[in-house]
């Protein structure tokens, strides 16, 4: 036996503006769709977006999210996203870089205020 893929569950104030976000500028494409839930995926990932009362404040500390992708040739795969990320609010990026721990990363917050880390492992 052998676990092959982690799904994340993604609240969402807005459905519809997170599939479109995750679909113009990240690229997924949408699987399947109901009501107050989207099933969206790229390559070998995905993710849930749920949709959850108007009033839960997604933005506040205890509330937010992250979840991180790890990719193959993150420098062409930030490239490809660049023309779109650069029309994100300011803060909402953060280009790639090097971490400490061998990974060079890029960061995208989405309209939630939930963080995507994109990552590659240095030595690759």
């Amino acid at each position: 036996m052998r676990l092959h893929q982690i799904t994340p569950f993604v609240p969402c104030t807005k459905l519809d503006d997170q599939i479109a976000f995750y679909s113009a500028v990240l690229g997924f494409s949408v699987g399947f769709r109901a009501d107050n839930y989207a099933f969206l995926r790229r390559d070998d990932v995905a993710v849930r977006l749920v949709e959850v009362d108007a009033d839960v404040n997604l933005h506040a500390p205890e509330r937010q999210q992250s979840f991180y992708i790890d990719v193959r040739e993150i420098d062409a795969l930030y490239a490809s996203m660049e023309p779109r990320l650069k029309d994100l609010p300011k803060g909402r990026v953060r280009a790639p870089f090097n971490q400490d721990y061998g990974q060079r990363e890029f960061h995208v917050i989405d309209e939630d205020c939930t963080l995507i880390f994109f990552g590659q492992s240095i030595a690759n």
